[in-house]
């Protein structure tokens, strides 16, 4: 009994930790996120349609992340999270790029080739996180990705009322479930460990992400 305690608090403690991570370094703290929430200039909408071409090269192909993360996923519960969190986030990719095809081409941006160069080493990053075997890593990645596209969405759902699509209802699973996952995830010091290194390196290449959206913002702006 002392142990299954043991388990729990660290299960609890996880969790927390995940939600602090989130909020110093989630998508939503970003600068150019925050531009891309404000008022929809014109200026402001060529960089909402870059942000879902570039958000659809990354998460728009098949595996998602989340489905590769199934490869190494260990049984039940965490297992059963997965599997559900990989069903909905298909939705979401599907969504995605019927906004990619909607919004025409990518905005003309000088640097095209190190765009394409960054996107296909931050694919590269979150395939070796999702197909990780250190028990963990995976599911940190993906609750990491599944928690941060609630700052997301929206920007989306922004794109699609302009251009016209359907918004989709968001069946992603809730804060809660996520911490109930996290929480069988983190049996040993070492998942907890995996688990956090995981989400850390998620959030970085979003970041990474939002970065190499503010330059080409700029970039488009100095020509």
């Amino acid at each position: 009994m002392a142990q299954s305690g043991v388990v729990r608090q660290m299960g609890s403690a996880v969790a927390e930790a995940h939600a602090a991570r989130l909020g110093a370094a989630g998508s939503f703290t970003h600068a150019h996120a925050a531009d891309l929430a404000g008022p929809l200039a014109p200026y402001r909408a060529r960089d909402l349609d870059d942000f879902v071409h570039l958000l659809c090269a990354v998460y728009g192909r098949q595996p998602t992340v989340i489905e590769l993360a199934l490869g190494s996923a260990p049984a039940a519960p965490v297992r059963a999270w997965l599997e559900s969190a990989s069903s909905a986030f298909e939705r979401e990719r599907l969504y995605l790029v019927r906004l990619t095809s909607a919004v025409g081409p990518i905005p003309s941006t000088p640097g095209a080739a190190e765009t394409e160069a960054a996107l296909l080493a931050q694919r590269h990053a979150l395939e070796t996180l999702a197909r990780s075997e250190r028990s963990g890593c995976a599911l940190g990645a993906a609750t990491a990705l599944v928690a941060d596209w609630a700052a997301l969405r929206p920007l989306l759902d922004k794109v699609a009322a302009r251009v016209g699509v359907e918004v989709p209802p968001c069946a992603l699973p809730s804060e809660a479930k996520i911490a109930d996952a996290l929480e069988c995830g983190a049996a040993t010091v070492a998942a907890e460990r995996a688990i956090r290194f995981g989400a850390e390196q998620l959030l970085l290449q979003q970041r990474a992400l939002f970065d190499l959206l503010e330059a080409r913002s700029e970039a488009r702006e100095d020509v």
